[in-house]
């Protein structure tokens, strides 16, 4: 899942340890995310959409791909 976590987290001057402790996480967490090598958990998610005050949405992209079929995935 594309995301920006790290142009937030680079906007705010702060390091991924710095972002990591304030979401209660490890930096290698944050430094996976960021990567696009592990999708957060929701909750997660939420946590970082609050720590830097916008919608989940602004963060991840979850490049949904329609496969023609009309179901819903």
């Amino acid at each position: 899942m594309k995301n920006e976590v790290s142009s937030y987290r680079d906007a705010e001057g702060i390091s991924q340890a710095d972002l990591a402790a304030a979401v209660d996480v490890s930096r290698q967490t944050i430094n996976a995310i960021e990567r696009d090598r592990y999708d957060p958990s929701i909750e997660l998610a939420f946590k970082l959409a609050r720590y830097f005050d916008c919608r989940i949405e602004d963060l991840f992209d979850p490049e949904l791909e329609d496969d023609g079929s009309g179901d819903r995935a």
